[in-house]
C-alpha cells in the first residue's frame, strides 16, 4: 500500500520568515554597499600523445612547444606535465577495496615546467601508472558472451597485465553501475572479482540466484525516467565515466558489452551526454564486441524458431540482420572515436582488445589551459594542438569537448539528466536553504505512514514582477534507502502555478513547505529531497536520517506515534498548490481531521501570539474496544515547571482498523515568555497499567 500527497502551503506564522537578508536593528547607521568583483576561470585539461615517424615518445617538451587553439583562438597554456607509462613503476602500490565505492582522488602540488607553479589535481598513487577500467555493460548481454568475456578478461589479468598498468573493474547489470574492485596491480584480487562475477552469472542462468534488483532513482537504474534501454546503458556509462573525473589522469576504460543500437535520433541526446562526460573526465572509450566473430543464421538457429514472411526468402531479413548488427558496432566505434580510444569487433580473443587498448596509452602530455570562451552556451569546442615551428611529431589528441549550458538553455533531457545528477552527488547542491521533518503512524500490523515535510524561504522560489504575473515552477525529486542502500521509496511531483503581483509579493516573504509522504515497513531509512527552481535552475538539497520503530514489539509501555507541534492548522482546500495521486490520501493521513489539516513546524519554533496543536496516535493493538486514556502536556523552563495543561480524558476515536486513538491539544501560549523550554507529552493508560512519554525542546518567541 502506498498513499502519497503533496502539499504546498504559504506560512503566516511570524518568527518563520526565512530571510536572504539579515535586518538591521533600528538606529543603525546604513554601511554603504562595498564592491565586490567575480570572476570565473575554466580549466581545461588535454592529453596529448607525441610520438615520432618510429613510433616513439618525444620526451623533454615545454609548454613554449606547443600551439594550443580553441575554436581558432588562441589559448595560454598553464602547465604542461608529462606522464611516463613506459616502464614498470619503482614501486609496485596496490590499492585494493572490496567496497562498491567510487574512486577517490586527494590533492596533491604539481609543479609545473612553467616559471608558475599550477596545482594540478590528482592522486600520486596513480602517478605513472596505466589506469585500466574493465567496464562490464551485462545488461542485455546473453550468457555465452558473459562468460566469454569474462574468460578473456581474467586470461588479460593473469598473461597479458603489464606491472604498469592498475586495473579497476565496473558492472552494470541493469541495477546499477557497481564499482567491483578499486585501482589495483593486485592479480590475484582482480581474479577473485571475476570468477565470483562469472559464478553469479552462472547461478542466475541455472535459477540459483533471483538476480535481485535494488533499483535506485532517477539515473541509469530506474525504468521510469530511462524510456530506452540503449538510454540505460549509454546513462550507465556516463555515471562510469563521472566517477572517473576526480583523476586527471588519462583512463582506459574498457567496454565490454554485446553491442549497442542507437534508435534513430531518440538516443542522440544521451549518446552526446556519454561522450561528453569522458571528455571532461579525462577517460578514452575502448569497446570491444563481446560477440565476437559470428556468423548468423538468416533462417534461425537452434536458440530461436525460424522467422516467417516474404523476407524470409526475398533476403530481406537477412540484411536487416546484417544491418542491425553494423549499426550496433557503429555506436560502439563512435564512442571510441569521439573520446580517443580504439574498438575492436569480430575478432573472439577478447583479451587481445584489451591489451591492445591499454597499450595504446605509452606517455603522454597533460596540458592544461584556461579557456578564453567562458559562455554558458553548451556548444561543441573545437581544440587544437600543434608543435611550434620546427618541430615535427604526430600528434594525438581529442577534437575538442562540449562547453557549459546555462539553466535557460537546457532541453527537457538535459533538466532530467541535472536532477538525476544532482541527487547522486556526494556534495550536495546547496542554493536554495531547507529544513525537514519525519513523522510516522501505524496503518497496521506493517505498514507506517510517513509524511515529509519540507520548508523553504519563499524569496528563493518567488521573485514578484511589478505589474505583471510571476510564474512559480518547483520540480521536486527524492529517494528513500535503508541501511543497505537499497531504494524503498521515489517521490517526484512537479508544481506550476501563477500569482498576481500582491500575492507573489506576499509568498516572498514568507516560507513555502512541501508535503509529501510515503508507507513505510518498519526500519532505519535515509531520506534525500532535492528541490529546484524550474524557472532558475537553482538546487536546494537535504538528506536526513530517520528510524520507524516496530511498535509491536513495544509491551512495556504503551505504544505511540511520533508527536507533531504546529501553529499553523488549514483547511485542507485552502492550499496554494495541492497534487493528489489517484489513491485517495485524506483516509490514511492522520493530518487531516475535519477538513482541517495539521502543518507540522520543521523549526520547532512558535509564536505566544498562536495556539500550539500538539498531535499524536496512541496504539491499542491487545484491545477489542478502546479503553479510555488520560494526556497531559508540560513545558519546563531550566528544569523547572512552568507550565501543564490540565488532565484531559480521551473516550473516543478508536480506529477499530489501526487500533489508534487520536490525541489532539490546543494550547494557548499567551502565558509563557518567550524562551526555550522542554515540551513533554505525558499519554496513560489505566486500565492497562501503561504510559507513554515524548521530550523535545522548542522555542517560544513573541
Amino acid at each position: 500500500m502506498r498513499a502519497r500527497v503533496l502539499t504546498l502551503l504559504v506560512l503566516t506564522q511570524a518568527g518563520l520568515l526565512v530571510s536572504a537578508q539579515t535586518p538591521q536593528p533600528q538606529g543603525a547607521s546604513q554601511q554603504p554597499p562595498q564592491a565586490v568583483f567575480r570572476t570565473t576561470t575554466h580549466l581545461i585539461v588535454q592529453t596529448v600523445t607525441v610520438k615520432d615517424k618510429s613510433g616513439k615518445p618525444v620526451l623533454g617538451l615545454t609548454p613554449k612547444d606547443f600551439v594550443v587553439t580553441e575554436d581558432g583562438q588562441p589559448q595560454d597554456i598553464a602547465f604542461v606535465e608529462y606522464e611516463a607509462l613506459d616502464a614498470a613503476p619503482a614501486s609496485s602500490q596496490a590499492v585494493t577495496t572490496g567496497q562498491e565505492t567510487p574512486p577517490v582522488a586527494t590533492a596533491s602540488t604539481v609543479a609545473s615546467t612553467t616559471p608558475d607553479v599550477v596545482s594540478v589535481p590528482g592522486d600520486a598513487t596513480y602517478r605513472g601508472r596505466r589506469l585500466i577500467v574493465l567496464y562490464f555493460d551485462l545488461y542485455s548481454m546473453p550468457f555465452f558472451d558473459k562468460i566469454r568475456t569474462f574468460e578473456n578478461a581474467a586470461t588479460y589479468v593473469t598473461q597479458r597485465m603489464t606491472p604498469a598498468d592498475m586495473v579497476a573493474i565496473m558492472v552494470f547489470d541493469g541495477a546499477g553501475v557497481r564499482l567491483k574492485q578499486n585501482f589495483t596491480d593486485d592479480r590475484a584480487a582482480l581474479g577473485d572479482v571475476i570468477q565470483a562475477q562469472m559464478k553469479a552469472a552462472d547461478d542466475v542462468q541455472n535459477g540459483l540466484s533471483d538476480n535481485f534488483d535494488p533499483g535506485g532513482a532517477f539515473g541509469e537504474d530506474d525504468d521510469t525516467f530511462n524510456i530506452f534501454s540503449t538510454d540505460r546503458q549509454l546513462a550507465a556509462l556516463q555515471t562510469a565515466v563521472t566517477d572517473l573525473g576526480p583523476l586527471p589522469e588519462v583512463k582506459t576504460l574498457v567496454y565490454l558489452g554485446s553491442g549497442l543500437s542507437l534508435h534513430g535520433i531518440d538516443n542522440q541526446a544521451q549518446l552526446r551526454a556519454t561522450v561528453n562526460a569522458a571528455v571532461r573526465a579525462n577517460v578514452t572509450l575502448n569497446p570491444i564486441d563481446a560477440q565476437g566473430l559470428v556468423a548468423t543464421a538468416p533462417l534461425g538457429n537452434a536458440t530461436q524458431a525460424s522467422p516467417g514472411g516474404v523476407g524470409m526468402f526475398s533476403g530481406m531479413l537477412a540484411q536487416t540482420q546484417i544491418a542491425n548488427g553494423q549499426q550496433a558496432q557503429d555506436t560502439l566505434y563512435a564512442l571510441a572515436k569521439d573520446t580517443g580510444g580504439k574498438a575492436m569487433f569480430d575478432n573472439n580473443d577478447l583479451s587481445l582488445g584489451i591489451a591492445q587498448a591499454a597499450q595504446a596509452v605509452t606517455g603522454y602530455y597533460m596540458i592544461g589551459y584556461y579557456t578564453k570562451n567562458v559562455a554558458k552556451d553548451g556548444r561543441f569546442r573545437r581544440v587544437k594542438i600543434s608543435l611550434a615551428s620546427g618541430l615535427s611529431a604526430d600528434l594525438a589528441y581529442r577534437a575538442g569537448y562540449y562547453g557549459d549550458k546555462e539553466f535557460s538553455k537546457f532541453t527537457t533531457a538535459d533538466k532530467e539528466r541535472q536532477l538525476a545528477e544532482a541527487l547522486k552527488l556526494d556534495n550536495p547542491i546547496t542554493d536554495i536553504p531547507m529544513a525537514m521533518e519525519v513523522n510516522y503512524f501505524q496503518l497496521n500490523l506493517a505498514e507506517y505512514y510517513v509524511p515529509v515535510s519540507v520548508r523553504m524561504p519563499g524569496s528563493e522560489l518567488t521573485r514578484p514582477k511589478p505589474g505583471g504575473t510571476t510564474q512559480v515552477e518547483i520540480d521536486m525529486i527524492g529517494e528513500v534507502k535503508d541501511t543497505y542502500g537499497v531504494t524503498i521509496r521515489n517521490l517526484r511531483d512537479k508544481i506550476a502555478f501563477s500569482l498576481d503581483a500582491a500575492k507573489a509579493a506576499d509568498v516572498a516573504r514568507r516560507p513555502i513547505q512541501d508535503e509529501t509522504g510515503c508507507t513505510l515497513l518498519p526500519g532505519s531509512y535515509v531520506i534525500k529531497v532535492l528541490v529546484r527552481d524550474a524557472i532558475t535552475g537553482h538546487i536546494g538539497t537535504l538528506e536526513k536520517s530517520f528510524t520507524v520503530p516496530n511498535l509491536e514489539h513495544v509491551t512495556a509501555a504503551l505504544p505511540i506515534s511520533s508527536v507533531v507541534l504546529t501553529n499553523q492548522r488549514v483547511a485542507a482546500t485552502d492550499a496554494l498548490y495541492t497534487v493528489k495521486q489517484k489513491i485517495s490520501t485524506d483516509a490514511v493521513n492522520p493530518l487531516i481531521y475535519q477538513g482541517q489539516k495539521l502543518i507540522p513546524s520543521v523549526t520547532r519554533t512558535f509564536s505566544t501570539s498562536r495556539p500550539l496543536f500538539v498531535f499524536l496516535q496512541a496504539y491499542e493493538r491487545d484491545a477489542d474496544a478502546m479503553r479510555p486514556l488520560v494526556a497531559f502536556v508540560t513545558f519546563y523552563l531550566d528544569g523547572v515547571q512552568a507550565f501543564q495543561t490540565e488532565l484531559q480524558a480521551i473516550a473516543e476515536g478508536w480506529d477499530s482498523k489501526s487500533k489508534a486513538v487520536p490525541v489532539r491539544f490546543s494550547i494557548p501560549l499567551e502565558s509563557l515568555k518567550p524562551g526555550s523550554y522542554d515540551c513533554q507529552v505525558t499519554v496513560l493508560d489505566p486500565s492497562g497499567s501503561r504510559a507513554a512519554f515524548w521530550r523535545s525542546t522548542v522555542a517560544l518567541i513573541r
